[in-house]
């Protein structure tokens, strides 16, 4: 049996990068595999959250995968903290992982920047708990982006030192399913960084729950340069606002950056990003429009949410009982 997890945090701003590198990639996967999808709200508080926010951001997040074409019939879709065994298992995970692998995670040195010493524990140790997402359904794959394929390299070793320190064949090395182009969205306003929701900028994203007014004044006002839409991709990579405006279009359209170049070269950006605000809105519209209609009824969400516990909890609590029994914990 293939199993997928894969899961996204709820800390607002769900956006396009959100969309195209993530979310668009599990609607497309729901028919191939068994799929388990997450709001990883205990991941969210390895930095502060106010609850009143978290609760609404968890129902936001929910309301975009749904409003995107995940099936919560079809799939799993729940929040992280209505299923103990991920903490259950993350605590094993911190006993069998070693500090030398943890101290190695790029994005911990990323987040805690230069005062590492005030960050919470939870935020050095929360790979643990990545893996503990993962195992604790014996997933056989997780769709990454390329900066968290570290994160899915510590889940696999984690898993095999769990089977040889215990002599069993019992967790999966779990693969990555990673993406080609449209996985790495880049900020409106600075072609060389990630789109991302903790940027100041709310004119760096294109977020889910824009309008079409909005989305329009943001791509307008997205940084290009004074030059014409070239006609190769050659010498692109000197031109990341351009590149990054191209990539946008092609994974809205389904095509590739090359056939998209064609249709434009000789163009002013001007022109492509009329194109591009007529695209984007055709895309993200609708699910802009279903997102608001699901969060005007937040008891059909968390009806959703509380049936997808209800079925995570049924796969996971045989695993981490089996857990117990290997590491030797006195069940009644």
């Amino acid at each position: 049996m293939q199993r997928i997890f894969s899961g996204v945090q709820p800390t607002g701003n769900l956006h396009l990068g959100n969309y195209l590198g993530a979310i668009r990639n599990w609607v497309r996967l729901q028919n191939q595999y068994e799929c388990i999808f997450c709001m990883v709200d205990q991941h969210a508080i390895t930095v502060w959250q106010d609850p009143k926010d978290l609760i609404r951001n968890t129902r936001e997040v929910a309301a975009g995968m749904i409003a995107a074409g995940i099936d919560p019939e079809k799939n799993v879709l729940f929040n992280q903290s209505t299923v103990p065994a991920h903490a259950q298992l993350a605590w094993i995970f911190n006993c069998v992982a070693r500090m030398g692998w943890l101290n190695r995670m790029t994005q911990f040195k990323e987040k805690a920047g230069k005062h590492k010493e005030n960050a919470s524990v939870g935020l050095f140790a929360y790979p643990n708990l990545m893996s503990a997402d993962i195992l604790v359904y014996k997933a056989t794959h997780v769709p990454v982006g390329e900066d968290q394929k570290q994160h899915l390299e510590l889940a696999r070793d984690t898993a095999q030192k769990f089977n040889n320190d215990y002599g069993v064949d019992f967790f999966p090395l779990p693969e990555p399913l990673i993406f080609g182009a449209a996985t790495r969205v880049m900020s409106l306003r600075d072609g060389a960084k990630k789109m991302s929701k903790s940027d100041e900028s709310d004119y760096s994203r294109i977020n889910m729950t824009d309008d079409a007014d909005t989305i329009a004044l943001k791509v307008r006002k997205a940084k290009t340069d004074l030059f014409p839409m070239p006609d190769s991709l050659e010498g692109l990579d000197e031109r990341p606002e351009a590149s990054n405006l191209l990539g946008i279009y092609a994974a809205l359209s389904d095509r590739d950056k090359a056939e998209v170049m064609a249709q434009f070269a000789g163009r002013q950006f001007s022109e492509f990003k009329a194109e591009l605000v007529d695209l984007a809105v055709s895309v993200l519209g609708p699910i802009n429009t279903e997102m608001k209609r699901l969060m005007d009824d937040t008891t059909h969400i968390d009806a959703i949410l509380k049936k997808g516990a209800e079925r995570a909890n049924a796969i996971a609590q045989p695993i981490i009982r089996d857990v117990y029994d290997i590491v030797g914990f006195l069940r009644p």
